[in-house]
């Protein structure tokens, strides 16, 4: 997939970012929501959402926690490359990053960002993004290349298939064979959705990783819809699909985010509290599946997609038929 091998300076863990107090809350939303059309009684209902668990995601920490654990699996490799951390929406903020970085002599640096997915806000945001605090930074910025999309990446499905084999055991033996397996992924609008490969690669995902465990009864549901009303997004709803799994008799469901990296606030809310108060009112017994975090096969594919743009003998892996993605997003995708 790469011809050339390219020296690097540097690693970029490029997130989207999350308060860490109350005074945070607000300003934060803010820069979640400009320009987009998401109403002032939306805003607030989600910055409730944080005053009710203290005004603190929990991203930032489990971030860190994942580059001191990548920083310590590129040490063991023997790779001296150092990892730098910035943020889209929260800091650190991402020209506040590359800053320190053109301060500390990088020029070219390999960003890794954390979303598995292709999408307008999983991929090509995050390459406007890099293209704005390049300019808001002056001829200082370090050049950055983005790594690709890993959502069928052995070691992305190994982490995933692990978590979700963990989660099935807190289910009764006797049970575990009804229990009903709900991958959930951010909602997005269909316009959005019908511009890129988010949902196609969502089911791959699914797919590889129940295959793995040897589930058969799964389906891909969504999450933290924010938009109008009117406004078409994708569907089903966790919360409504666990109505409709109740009224089939089913009693048993793990709820596993595939379509995350990490735990957040959508994920404390949306899975952690809501979906499982609800599954307390139907009499369902919900799971819930963690996230990739700091487990050991997604850290090696970092340092392995990594490897992959430095190493011309490294390869690029990739399960089911699809490939693996290219390094460089084709012209007018995920608009």
């Amino acid at each position: 997939m790469v011809s050339e091998p390219v020296n690097y300076d540097a690693v970029l863990y490029l997130s989207f970012g999350g308060p860490e107090g109350m005074s945070d809350v607000l300003p934060y939303l803010d820069n979640v929501l400009r320009g987009r059309r998401v109403p002032e009684s939306r805003k607030r209902e989600v910055a409730h959402h944080y005053e009710s668990l203290g005004g603190r995601s929990p991203i930032n920490e489990q971030n860190r926690a994942v580059i001191e654990a990548l920083e310590t699996k590129l040490r063991e490799g023997g790779h001296s490359i150092p990892v730098y951390f910035g943020n889209r929406n929260w800091h650190p903020l991402l020209p506040d990053t590359l800053r320190q970085m053109a301060t500390d002599g990088v020029r070219r640096a390999l960003a890794f960002v954390t979303s598995a997915y292709s999408s307008y806000s999983g991929c090509r945001q995050y390459r406007e993004n890099i293209t704005e605090a390049r300019l808001e930074v002056g001829d200082s910025a370090p050049e950055i290349d983005k790594i690709r999309a890993f959502y069928n990446h052995p070691l992305f499905v190994e982490a995933n298939a692990d978590h979700l084999r963990t989660a099935m055991g807190r289910i009764q033996e006797t049970d575990r064979s009804e229990a009903v397996v709900l991958f959930t992924a951010h909602s997005v609008p269909l316009r959005m959705a019908e511009t890129s490969d988010y949902e196609i690669q969502l089911r791959e995902t699914c797919r590889l990783v129940a295959e793995c465990v040897g589930i058969d009864s799964w389906k891909l549901v969504y999450q933290s819809r924010s938009g109008a009303p009117h406004q078409p997004w994708l569907e089903p709803d966790v919360c409504d699909e666990m109505k409709q799994l109740a009224r089939d008799g089913v009693r048993h469901v793990a709820v596993a985010p595939i379509g995350f990296l990490s735990d957040h606030m959508e994920i404390v809310f949306d899975l952690d509290t809501e979906a499982a108060d609800l599954a307390k009112t139907l009499g369902i017994n919900l799971v819930r599946v963690s996230t990739a975090g700091c487990h050991p096969a997604y850290i090696s594919m970092i340092v392995e997609l990594i490897e992959e743009r430095t190493d011309p003998g490294a390869p690029c892996r990739a399960l089911g038929d699809q490939g693996p993605r290219p390094h460089e997003c084709p012209k007018g995708c995920c608009r």
